[in-house]
């Protein structure tokens, strides 16, 4: 493509704004549409594993990171009824020497406003809040800003509207699990909880993720269960049948696990759903990214970082391909195979975590035998994933 054609980006988080900003490292300018009056990022906290956290350094973003983020030294697996310790992966400087990159925790709100800095700072980046892009996105744009844009980039979530205009999308599926997350405050957390890990408490049927976010002086808390179908997967939905059930899921579990639960504040209800497999372009000028084109289940805590991978590529492809038929076709045939090995991660991931009986003993033996670092190579085509060294796909 001519760095002189019109892309606009349709959503202002994560995604949205690191499309963006790859998209100027290319030396292409943008129009980002969010619907918002002004950014308010739901959720709370967010792990960037080095394959995400690479691309933010390329970008030249280490600097701001680093003065909002810890950097685990390990991410652990504990048994969530008897607190014991089952496996173990080197993180902190380990990440960085292994993979190249660092391993980040911190809140999802950070990571937003220092890409939205650094965006507001691209002279080519041009940001519009409240602008709705919905039905036709290219006459919605072109009615916008004027000019209708040689390619629209689908950045808008796992509701994206910008998917209504592709045919063949994968639909949103009810994934059958569901996240309440909460937020802990340092004073109400126990031993169990380190503030240099991340750790996840596993037991049957579900699991707990636990970590700290220094810049609100609290722990983050992700509890992830089975749940039942519910007619629109939104945030918040909350009830006393629910509560019950989120209870009951736990009822088995640490008593120290069940105290910090309870004393947490800020819970949320969050279905988790995704989109299955469907067409991600329309081989034309419309194409998505990150969620929009292929939201996952969070068990392997990788959807940040799947669509910052996306931007990545996307940018890439859009520079070095003659025009964007040919760029969304690579872009595809690049991410379709990586996309689909981390689903099938998170797949295994579950199975895992929330195993039962002979299964449980198992997993537990098989963590044992391969130690902290046979864990960390199974990760290497994940982490690794961009690295000049490896080039591991």
């Amino acid at each position: 493509m001519q760095k002189t054609d019109s892309v606009a980006i349709i959503g202002a988080g994560i995604a949205g704004l690191t499309m963006a900003l790859c998209l100027a490292r290319q030396g292409f300018a943008s129009d980002i549409f969010e619907q918002a009056d002004a950014l308010n990022e739901v959720g709370a906290g967010l792990q960037l594993s080095p394959n995400a956290s690479r691309i933010l350094v390329e970008l030249g973003l280490l600097p701001a990171l680093e003065a909002v983020w810890s950097e685990p030294k390990s991410i652990g697996l504990v048994d969530g009824h008897s607190l014991r310790p089952l496996a173990e992966v080197p993180a902190g400087a380990a990440a960085r020497s292994r993979w190249s990159a660092p391993y980040g925790i911190l809140h999802r709100a950070s990571l937003q406003k220092i890409l939205l800095d650094a965006v507001q700072s691209e002279p080519g980046c041009r940001l519009h809040f409240a602008k709705r892009i919905e039905g036709d996105p290219l006459a919605a744009v072109a009615a916008a800003t004027g000019l209708r844009p040689s390619v629209i980039i689908g950045a808008d979530g796992i509701w994206s509207e910008a998917r209504g205009a592709i045919p063949g999308v994968g639909a949103v599926r009810f994934s059958g699990n569901v996240a309440w997350r909460l937020l802990l405050p340092n004073t109400e957390a126990k031993g169990c909880l380190s503030a240099d890990r991340v750790t996840a408490f596993l037991g049957p049927e579900a699991h707990l993720v636990a970590y700290p976010l220094r810049e609100i002086d609290s722990f983050n808390l992700v509890a992830i269960i089975g749940g039942k179908p519910v007619e629109a997967c939104w945030v918040g939905q909350d009830s006393k049948e629910r509560q019950r059930e989120f209870a009951a899921a736990f009822e088995a579990w640490h008593p120290d696990l069940q105290s910090m639960i309870e004393n947490a504040g800020s819970a949320t209800y969050w279905p988790l759903c995704t989109v299955e497999e469907g067409a991600w372009h329309n081989k034309q000028d419309i194409v998505l990214i990150g969620d929009a084109a292929h939201a996952m289940t969070p068990f392997a805590a990788q959807g940040a970082a799947m669509a910052i991978e996306d931007a990545s590529e996307l940018a890439l492809c859009l520079a070095e391909c003659p025009d964007a038929p040919a760029a969304f076709a690579r872009y595809e045939q690049t991410r379709r195979a990586r996309i689909a090995r981390v689903r099938k991660r998170a797949a295994f991931n579950r199975f895992a975590y929330h195993a039962r009986g002979p299964v449980r003993i198992a997993r537990n033996l098989v963590l044992a035998r391969k130690g902290p670092e046979g864990l960390a190579a199974d990760l290497d085509w994940l982490y690794g994933y961009g690295a000049s060294e490896r080039e591991k796909a």
